[in-house]
């Protein structure tokens, strides 16, 4: 069985290194270098918990439970790559910086207590005490214990090498052209003006997934580039000033092992514009000043956008299509990182045994041909 792959983000790699160590062959076919679009852009954060809004309890259990595989998959994954991916398990604060603030927090409390998130309140004096260089005049916080993060940049790095280590092949800047399907079944891709034969092609190209040529109109995949903009500051990585995820009213702040704190971030429906923007920088410091007024004589290191792949609500597409051999692996926007253990153990399974898992079933492209109320029930 050979098994092609479009994109290697995390998604891609996730799977294809689950896919290799079953045993498959399997290519990954990347335009540009593996995993330095979105994966690379992103925060790392694994929040199932604190981030989910009202309207995607349909979403939640699988979020969840790929929270629940990270633990297991950061542990093999810094086993086989012997590369550290900055797993870390603070948990995550939400702050609020006034009256206004605390009050949609407590009705976000409020309703993560409905839907069975365990998630406890904070006095301001109780934060300070654990993180004192946030901003003194915070009113009161959630705390999150099981929203981890990881270092995202290392997880792509780690991840590239596992894979190779595991016997995939890894093709770099060597862009898909098409898909080739005859009679409604894969016969496999160009890439570079050269035919590749497989069994099954995944689409886990991200926010380019619909671009991709060959795919039929009734199967090409909703969804949209979302941009997001944010930038890092560099702390001393010895002395952090901050250690916990923090979620603030505009901004988010994510400590990295190598002192980085990264700030994100923008959701901007311009299309594939990946302009940095001075407003987006200016929002994104004032927020943060706000939330730590001494950040203020510390260094910018990096500022950067990406493209996180939106699906038409906004929930990953995952499984087969009605192309014969041909899945679907893309559309996870904000939470591609979160849900790449689930994702590929879920398509891994599928390729493998031929049986779709329930826990994914629901995320087929065929709930956008039927109503969408189906499927969340």
């Amino acid at each position: 069985m050979k098994v092609g792959i479009i994109g290697a983000g995390i998604i891609g790699l996730s799977i294809g290194w689950y896919l290799s160590k079953e045993g498959i062959d399997v290519t990954i076919f990347e335009k540009n270098e593996a995993g330095k679009g979105a994966t690379w852009a992103s925060a790392g954060m694994l929040a199932a918990r604190s981030e989910i809004e009202p309207g995607e309890e349909y979403l939640l259990q699988l979020l969840i439970d790929s929270k629940n595989l990270w633990p297991s998959f950061a542990e093999e994954l810094i086993q086989e790559s012997k590369i550290d991916i900055g797993y870390r398990k603070e948990g995550t604060i939400l702050i609020a910086l006034d009256y206004d603030d605390a009050s949609k927090l407590k009705s976000h409390y409020n309703y993560l207590k409905k839907i069975g998130i365990d998630v406890e309140i904070l006095s301001s004096e109780k934060i300070l005490e654990i993180e004192p260089f946030l901003n003194p005049n915070l009113i009161m916080g959630l705390y999150s214990k099981e929203d981890h993060q990881v270092d995202n940049r290392l997880v792509a790095l780690a991840l590239k090498e596992a894979f190779i280590k595991s016997g995939g092949i890894l093709k770099e800047r060597a862009e898909v052209k098409k898909v080739v399907i005859t009679n409604d079944e894969i016969e496999g891709i160009i890439a570079k003006d050269e035919f590749y034969k497989f069994d099954f092609v995944v689409l886990s190209a991200g926010a380019w997934s619909p671009l991709i040529e060959g795919i039929p109109k009734h199967v090409i995949p909703p969804v949209r580039p979302v941009k997001g903009q944010a930038l890092s500051i560099q702390m001393d990585p010895s002395n952090p000033i901050i250690k916990h995820v923090i979620w603030g009213p505009e901004a988010y702040l994510v400590p990295k092992n190598d002192g980085r704190l990264v700030v994100g971030a923008t959701v901007e429906e311009v299309g594939f514009d990946n302009n940095i923007t001075v407003s987006a920088v200016y929002s994104l410091l004032k927020a943060c000043w706000e939330m730590v007024p001494s950040i203020s004589e510390f260094p910018i290191k990096e500022i950067w956008s990406g493209f996180r792949p939106g699906s038409r609500d906004d929930a990953p597409i995952l499984g087969p299509t009605r192309i014969k051999g041909l899945i679907m692996a893309t559309g996870h926007h904000r939470n591609g990182i979160l849900l790449a253990p689930i994702t590929a153990k879920g398509i891994t399974e599928f390729i493998v045994k031929g049986v779709l898992p329930s826990y994914i079933k629901r995320f087929t492209l065929d709930r956008f041909n039927t109503s969408w109320n189906e499927y969340k029930s």
